[in-house]
């Protein structure tokens, strides 16, 4: 299997890599504590562990994309964002 249709380098490797173990984890924590935390945050509607993660993932995809867009591509500043960003989601979401 030829996997050259992407660009497989270490920071590709990395972001997926992480994507993995996120996904575990939460898989671990559900097997752990069942149920998934739910409560009702800012947005009003019941989420879960689960759903706090997907719109942090999804949010952080955005951050990123607008800084590229207006700044350039160092996101090392935009990943210190993406991550407060993920914090403040996983509090009061």
């Amino acid at each position: 299997m030829t996997l050259s249709w992407m660009a497989w380098t270490w920071p590709t490797a990395i972001f997926f890599i992480t994507i993995f173990g996120l996904l575990i984890g939460m898989g671990v924590w559900e097997y752990a504590v069942p149920g998934g935390s739910p409560r009702v945050g800012i947005l009003r509607f019941e989420t879960t562990r689960g759903d706090r993660l997907f719109v942090s993932l999804l949010g952080s995809a955005f951050i990123c994309l607008f800084w590229l867009g207006l700044v350039g591509p160092s996101l090392w500043w935009a990943l210190a964002l993406c991550l407060g960003y993920a914090l403040c989601v996983f509090r009061w979401v």
